[in-house]
């Protein structure tokens, strides 16, 4: 498989303000977003990797992931700027989806929420390196 991994990048970007539980079940959901919406046919590496073994082992994004931390404020900030790019995918994170159960709850919940009150407490951006690092770059790693 030949390709450049520095061509694309994903950085989950996280609430600063999250404990540790919430901010990896948000992470968790964004991811699968990105799995799931985000894939332009070239997100993954190879399906199956083998041990010397034999033993398989599922393949994972050929990309980097980054796990990123911004103050809350920051991070409406970025879903706005994201959502006016068409060189990447994001995938937010409402904070609607820690009181809501039923996908049917969370959508109810969102529309019934203007879009300046959203609280966001994730977002997951993938896209061409440059892109991404335009919206990301300076944000703080989490640790």
């Amino acid at each position: 498989m030949t390709y450049d991994y520095r061509a694309k990048k994903s950085v989950l970007v996280l609430a600063s303000h999250l404990e540790p539980g919430v901010a990896l079940n948000v992470a968790g959901h964004l991811s699968v977003a990105l799995g799931a919406h985000g894939d332009d046919g070239d997100l993954m590496g190879r399906d199956v990797l083998k041990d010397a073994s034999g033993v398989p082992h599922r393949g994972i994004s050929k990309y980097p992931v980054i796990v990123t931390k911004v103050k809350q404020n920051r991070l409406r900030r970025l879903v706005a700027e994201a959502r006016e790019r068409d060189d990447v995918f994001w995938a937010d994170y409402p904070e609607q989806m820690l009181t809501t159960g039923h996908d049917d709850e969370l959508a109810d919940a969102v529309a019934g929420t203007a879009e300046e009150d959203i609280a966001y407490l994730g977002v997951m951006v993938y896209g061409p390196l440059d892109a991404v690092t335009a919206l990301t770059g300076r944000f703080s790693l989490w640790q």
